[in-house]
């Protein structure tokens, strides 16, 4: 099993905690971390583009001219695509773009990005993680000494809404909840907040 030290708010080391092996010591599988990623950022297109066609745009219900004898071409409707205000031929169309991962693969790579994250000396352990008012500064003075300032991903065992608003003011800072984790989220911050309560709910979570 990895073992990692147990940091308090201070920056200090107050122990070590021994990590699950199926969780934080799984070989990484780059390709299945490549599609899982590729999925989610597909899957967050809405895909609500939509133009109107030459029967939706208004207006054109006239023949501009008569079909023979003027030396123009012939015309049905100012609204026809080739018109200024006419409508659009081909143009994209409300449609979804949802990519579907199996279970499984999500949490091979759900894994794989906790045992690279933990390869990389990314995961920082935290004992008593907690607020007891709004505010930012004691967040980042614990984030300056954990050297976890730049874009970190700080994980609770549950919803602690103190908490939550008082990284909400910190740049690049994003916190979510054990049991809620997502790999783009985990690859795309520099380093993982944990509080040491959260890391027992995801091992009771992701390691079956």
């Amino acid at each position: 099993m990895p073992n990692v030290k147990v940091y308090d708010m201070a920056g200090q080391v107050t122990g070590e905690i021994a990590l699950s092996e199926e969780l934080f010591g799984a070989e990484v599988n780059k390709s299945v971390l490549h599609s899982v990623v590729r999925a989610y950022l597909i899957n967050q297109r809405q895909g609500t583009q939509s133009t109107k066609t030459r029967s939706e745009v208004s207006g054109g219900g006239k023949k501009p001219w008569k079909q023979k004898g003027t030396g123009r071409a012939r015309q049905g409707s100012t609204r026809s695509p080739q018109w200024t205000h006419g409508g659009i031929a081909l143009g994209p169309k409300p449609r979804t773009f949802h990519v579907s991962v199996n279970k499984k693969v999500k949490r091979i790579a759900l894994k794989s990005a906790l045992s690279a994250k933990l390869a990389d000396n990314e995961i920082v352990v935290v004992d008593g993680l907690k607020a007891t008012e709004y505010k930012t500064r004691p967040m980042v003075e614990m984030l300056r000494a954990l050297d976890a300032e730049r874009k970190p991903l700080v994980v609770l065992p549950e919803v602690d809404k103190v908490l939550i608003k008082s990284f909400a003011n910190i740049p690049g800072a994003t916190t979510c909840q054990a049991n809620n984790l997502n790999v783009y989220q985990i690859l795309n911050h520099r380093k993982m907040v944990i509080s040491k309560q959260a890391v027992e709910v995801m091992e009771e979570v992701y390691k079956a």
